[in-house]
């Protein structure tokens, strides 16, 4: 496939991508949107010119909303065709590339749009599915042998969230305050904290309303989800110490929590498919999986500080994840937990084997003992104010690519 809009050999929003998102157009108009290079396209003003119209199932113009929620609803059946019908107005020789009056009034570079939360999330749940993160975490605060804990390997180990607190990619990262228990103090202190810490982390986005007391299937799960982001979930690690036996993090993670912009289709990652880890023991019957579940995606976060340079301090892959999607989703509804449209669940922290792998900075820096040295020779154990944090994702195959851009945050000191 070609498109008549031209685009870098390396851009994450190529052809095969067609990601969806929230754009604010000429300072003023809120609308649904799509990306191709660095070209951002109005899809409501698309629809009013009649290029929806043979959609089966489009009755109303969706793309008319501050949020995706609404068009996601459609289900697969729907949003799948209304993806494919805008991967083919894209193409060249296609009827939109001679419209000349649609192309002015619904294509913006990218810098004339400011981008904006793509869904209303209705809940958040953050799930601990990477073996090398939690292996590498039972090793820093248990003992070494048993990194571990019985249930790791028999459920997808998870907790909810704070859904009010995601944050759009750009916007600025406040320190939080709490309670820390420092060694050397017979009792907690109460400030800013001093250990704050980024985890790498992907994304699902729900697009159904099941009822309290049903369940999604393995088998039914992917039907379930509409697509991925980037997700940093922004970790006080000295407050995360004090506060989360016996109930797990509060204070240390509801602060705030970053997603990119563009929510990336499950159909537009098929070609990243792969196998998963062997699960061994064997999962119970209703998380076995049939086919390849796992995705093929490079991973990497990079550090810049204050009128510095930048720094890439880890790369890893989506693919070592031992614990899939339709396994996460599962587990959740296995219950009968209802989901609802705008749902998030977040992967977990993902690391790789090698020390460069790791997905965050309490891994990286060994909770802070063997601190990361930057271009300019600084030394970085945990976050510094005026720190920015970049993620990026994308897969690449047989000359396809397809990726998230990226998500970014720039820490500012505590209120």
């Amino acid at each position: 496939m070609k498109s008549f809009i031209d685009y870098p050999e390396n851009s994450d929003f190529s052809i095969h991508n067609i990601p969806f998102g929230v754009a604010v157009f000429d300072k003023e108009y809120i609308a649904c949107a799509t990306r191709i290079g660095d070209i951002v396209v109005d899809l409501a003003t698309l629809y009013d010119f009649g290029y929806f119209n043979d959609v089966d199932g489009l009755q109303d113009n969706v793309f008319e909303a501050y949020t995706l929620n609404e068009l996601i609803e459609l289900g697969k059946p729907v949003t799948r065709i209304i993806r494919e019908k805008i991967q083919s107005l894209l193409l060249e020789g296609s009827l939109l590339s001679k419209d000349e009056k649609s192309i002015e009034d619904c294509f913006f570079n990218l810098d004339e749009v400011k981008m904006l939360m793509p869904v209303h999330v209705a809940n958040y749940t953050d799930f601990y599915s990477s073996i090398e993160h939690a292996t590498n975490v039972g090793k820093l605060f248990r003992d070494p042998e048993n990194a571990l804990l019985p249930n790791w390997k028999h459920l997808p180990v998870a907790y909810h969230g704070r859904a009010s607190s995601i944050v759009i990619s750009g916007t600025e990262i406040i320190r939080p305050k709490g309670q820390t228990k420092p060694k050397d103090q017979p009792s907690p202190v109460f400030g800013p904290t001093k250990q704050l810490d980024f985890e790498l982390e992907l994304g699902f986005i729900i697009n159904k309303n099941t009822e309290l007391g049903d369940s999604v299937s393995v088998e039914q799960a992917e039907d379930a989800i509409f697509g991925l982001v980037l997700f940093n979930d922004w970790s006080a690690r000295d407050i995360q110490a004090w506060e989360y036996v016996p109930l797990g993090p509060f204070l240390a993670k509801n602060f705030a929590s970053s997603i990119s912009p563009w929510v990336v289709t499950l159909e537009a990652l098929e070609p990243f498919r792969t196998d998963s880890p062997k699960q061994d023991p064997e999962v119970l019957d209703y998380l076995k999986t049939t086919g390849k579940k796992n995705f093929d995606l490079n991973l990497e976060v990079a550090l810049t500080p204050d009128k510095g340079t930048e720094v890439i301090i880890s790369k890893t892959n989506f693919k070592t994840m031992y614990w899939t999607m339709a396994q996460q989703l599962a587990h959740h509804t296995v219950n009968g937990c209802n989901i609802e449209v705008g749902d998030l669940y977040a992967s977990g922290t993902i690391s790789g084997t090698s020390s460069d792998s790791f997905g965050s900075l309490l891994e990286l820096t060994y909770k802070g003992e063997k601190p990361l040295i930057l271009n300019d020779g600084q030394k970085r154990d945990f976050l510094s104010d005026h720190d920015t944090l970049s993620m990026r994702g994308w897969g690449e195959k047989d000359g396809v690519r397809v990726g998230f851009g990226e998500v970014v945050g720039t820490i500012v000191p505590a209120k």
